[in-house]
């Protein structure tokens, strides 16, 4: 064939010389027969080379590429080595299958608050055939698709669906088999660059500084290959942003890694995961709101359908039977074990003291799965460091990896089939320092009723078990579960302080909430285990999310199952899902415990007058200053403060349960006009009352200069600035037009009685509460003019976001309310100024009176 067009093409040549040569005039013959020849000759060279390039795109034979001094592996993607270049074996059957790209950092700068083990990037990718004999590699992302491919809608899905070229690969060799055959390419350049699939994101070079790759610097250091997945260990080099010299400072993206800063370039190591996904994906388990799951969601265009749909669907693990037989036992009530189960590693890295606890964590975890059907099918394991065919970073494998870091935090993260929600692995993150939380948390918490935590230093016993209680709520979030911010709302306040009921549920019901200890428990009540645990909601969860449902033969067919089982959970509270994001439900907060944030907050309270006088004694360490009385100092603030949030948001509270067209009540109700008016009697009684056993001052002389007048002042306003926030005011507004509802006017009066309490008494006033006088004057008279408001709403059924409205305050009751309360004060002052005898306060009162007339009436 190539001879053929060869000679066709010098053919045509001829003929073109010799019609050319006719036309010519006798006299130009020579010259023209030179411009002949050199164009013959130009178009044979063209041929030629047209031809070498032919040959060097055509496939070798692959024994004539891959030689004998090749160090070949066989796998998912068979590699081989030859000298400094890497090659890649791709079967046909790995065409157009869709592949889970996972990169982590292995090794890192430091200093930028990353660590080896930590995720980089994720993305799903597809090896396809291109033209001229080339593969193309493809990045693929889920946004829609169609529920039925053979119908003509999935054509018109597709085109809309035009994923991009990542990688472009000459096909270097075909390898021929009886029954298969694979196309070798060559990928060094391709590993050896800054793909961002494969490397840091736009945004994450911003973030550390970095800008062009050194490809000089970089190189492929290994690349293994397993059955379902192939691991490339690459070394990337970057160059740093060039500092600014500015005389003036001006705000800066990101922050210089001090390696960078030395150097000039920052070098890290990195391992990227090739998983190969399942070819039919794991049958999607329908999202539902009464349940906390992470989600995945897509968009599903139905031949049918008068409308796109957009399908939410649950992440979860993949746990089948193994057989028929053990199917058919499960179905009879039988527990099982399942084909393959989940297991968690521990890092090797881990202090060995700690390394039991971690994995008490996650077997924790066992009673839970054992609800929905299963046993043994979650269990934690020390990583087997002499088996070197095992790493870390491969994605195939589960584990808690521990950051030598001053970050006071863990997270449970996991890796999913983006197509079905289906969890491969997931990587747990462990902070050194997160103990130092777990310290201070359970001192302020726990220190009135255990002795264990009166100390500097926790036995390592103690730890231990505040290690296994965050191991066990980061293992859940691996799992699939979300924040169950709701679940200690189900806990009657008063039970908190029964030992024996406390001993038999808990005093939450789910780890997955933030309700770290007991603190409402009081010393008188002998109750010594102050730890949340798996509770009756996680096993229901689990029950949720992992039960086997043969007899389904369809997704919808389980959503019905899975409705009917939700429905009967719900008739107990206990089982009640109460998402993290809601911005006004008062039962779905951080921190809090019990059924009554103003009984829990007020035990909480006489809980930290009991250790506050305690704590020099309990940080004292001979030769060292105070700093670490100032942090306790600082965290029993925080507690106080904690406290007084979680009343507020029953101030225009709105419970928001969800519930389906299938079950009674309402989805939104206001909170009891009874319950708003309890939290703002705690506030007047516990805030706005000046909290002076919080200004100890054999404490504050050796931690601050001050005396506390500003902080106490500080935590006024900002109770006030919550109370007063445009939002609420507008939920109190529309609740209010119900005669029984909390109102605009109610929180006014209220806050009044309490605050300027010494104007109807005829008191003086203390600094303390001329500063909280004078703030809410001034907060009301700012209410004259109030702007607008973002309110904001979680749409029914949603599982993530907000809608957003804005509202004119100005067009609303707000100013004039506000207008009303503030010719009271008008009125009310002139009397307690003529009755008071004490100067500063008649001094006081009068710049409030003089402030509120300029603001009524402004000249």
């Amino acid at each position: 064939m190539r001879l053929f067009r060869y000679l066709l093409l010098t053919g045509l040549a001829l003929v073109y010389m010799n019609e050319a040569h006719a036309q010519r005039k006798k006299k130009k013959e020579k010259q023209e027969d030179v411009k002949i020849e050199k164009a013959v000759d130009a178009m044979a060279t063209a041929v030629k080379d047209k031809l070498k390039d032919d040959k060097k795109k055509s496939p070798k034979a692959f024994k004539d590429l891959i030689d004998t001094s090749a160090v070949s592996q066989k796998g998912m993607i068979s590699v081989h080595k030859m000298d400094d270049k890497w090659y890649f074996e791709i079967p046909d059957s790995l065409l157009n299958q869709d592949i889970m790209a996972v990169t982590r950092y292995s090794k890192t700068a430091a200093g930028g608050g990353i660590f080896g083990g930590e995720e980089v990037n994720r993305q799903m990718i597809r090896f396809e055939k291109g033209l001229d004999n080339n593969l193309l590699l493809r990045s693929v992302t889920v946004v829609m698709t169609s529920a039925d491919s053979t119908k003509p809608i999935f054509q018109a899905v597709k085109n809309s669906n035009s994923d991009p070229i990542i990688g472009v690969f000459d096909i270097k060799a075909v390898k021929k088999a009886p029954d298969t055959k694979a196309s070798v390419i060559e990928v060094t350049d391709f590993f050896n660059a800054d793909n961002q699939v494969f490397s840091l994101s736009s945004v994450n070079k911003q973030l550390l500084k970095l800008s062009g790759f050194k490809k000089e610097a970089s190189y492929i250091e290994k690349i293994k290959t397993f059955p379902i997945n192939t691991e490339i260990r690459t070394v990337k080099t970057f160059n740093v942003t060039p500092q600014l010299l500015s005389p003036s400072p001006a705000p800066q993206i990101g922050q210089y890694l001090p390696s960078g800063l030395d150097a000039g370039v920052v070098t890290f190591e990195m391992n990227t995961s090739l998983i190969l996904l399942p070819k039919k994906p794991m049958r999607k388990r329908i999202f539902d709101s009464r349940v906390g799951f992470f989600a995945n969601q897509y968009a599903v265009f139905g031949e049918e359908s008068q409308r796109s749909d957009t399908e939410v669907f649950a992440v979860r693990w993949r746990l089948e039977p193994k057989n028929e037989e053990d199917a058919k036992r499960q179905k009879n009530g039988e527990l099982i074990e399942p084909k393959k189960p989940i297991v968690y590693y521990i890092d090797p890295a881990t202090p060995e003291k700690w390394r039991k606890y971690l994995k008490l964590g996650v077997d924790d975890w066992q009673v839970a799965f054992e609800k929905a059907g299963w046993k043994n099918a979650i269990r934690g394991e020390y990583w087997p460091e002499s088996d070197t065919t095992m790493s870390l970073e491969d994605a195939r494998y589960s584990v808690i990896r521990y950051f030598a870091a001053d970050i006071q935090n863990a997270y449970g993260p996991n890796v999913h089939d983006p197509r079905s929600g289906e969890i491969l692995e997931s990587h747990i993150g462990w902070y050194h320092n997160v103990m130092r939380l777990l310290r201070n948390w359970y001192i302020i918490q726990a220190a009135a009723v255990d002795p264990n935590a009166r100390k500097k230093k926790f036995d390592d016993e103690l730890m231990g078990q505040l290690v296994r209680f965050v191991s066990s709520h980061e293992i859940g979030h691996t799992l699939g579960l979300r924040h169950n911010m709701g679940a200690s709302s189900a806990t009657p306040v008063e039970k908190l302080r029964d030992k024996t009921w406390v001993e038999e549920h808990g005093h939450t019901s789910s780890i997955m909430d933030y309700a770290r200890f007991n603190y409402v428990a009081q010393p008188e009540d002998g109750i010594t285990n102050l730890f949340p645990r798996i509770g009756d909601y996680d096993k229901w969860a689990i029950q949720w999310g992992y039960s086997n449902f043969p007899e389904a033969p369809s997704t919808d067919a389980e959503k019905a199952i899975l409705n009917t089982m939700t429905k009967e959970a719900y008739k107990d509270n206990r089982l009640h899902f109460g998402t993290e994001i809601s911005p006004y439900d008062p039962r779905y907060q951080t921190e809090d415990l019990s059924d009554n944030a103003m009984k829990a907050s007020e035990y909480g309270i006489k809980n930290l007058k009991r250790i506050l006088p305690n704590l020099i004694e309990w940080s004292r360490e001979d030769g060292e200053s105070y700093k670490e009385l100032d942090e306790i100092y600082a965290n029993v603030v925080s507690q106080y403060r904690r406290y007084l949030g979680h009343v507020i948001k029953n101030v225009g509270g709105i419970y928001d349960t969800p519930v389906t067209y299938d079950m009674e009540g309402p989805e939104f109700t206001a909170v009891p006009k009874t319950t708003q008016k309890e939290a703002v009697a705690f506030l007047n009684n516990q805030l706005f009352k000046t909290p002076v056993w919080l200004l100890d001052q054999n404490i504050l002389d050796k931690i601050k200069p001050e005396t506390g007048v500003e902080a106490v002042k500080a935590l006024q306003e900002y109770a006030l600035t919550s109370l007063f926030a445009g939002d609420r005011a507008v939920r109190l507004m529309e609740t209010g037009v119900t005669a029984k509802n909390f109102t605009l006017d109610d929180l006014f009066t209220d806050l009044e009685s309490g605050i300027w309490s010494e104007v109807k008494a005829g008191k003086s006033i203390d600094l303390y509460r001329r500063n909280l006088q004078k703030v809410y004057a001034e907060k009301l008279m700012d209410m004259l003019k109030p702007g607008k408001a973002n309110v904001q709403s979680i749409p029914v059924g949603i599982t993530y976001g907000f809608s957003t409205r804005v509202v004119e305050l100005e067009k609303t009751d707000l100013p004039s309310v506000a207008r009303a309360h503030l010719e009271t004060l008008k009125a009310a002052l002139p009397g307690a100024i003529a009755k008071s005898t004490d100067k500063i306060t008649k001094y006081h009162l009068q710049d409030v009176l003089q402030r509120i007339k300029l603001a009524l009436d402004p000249k």
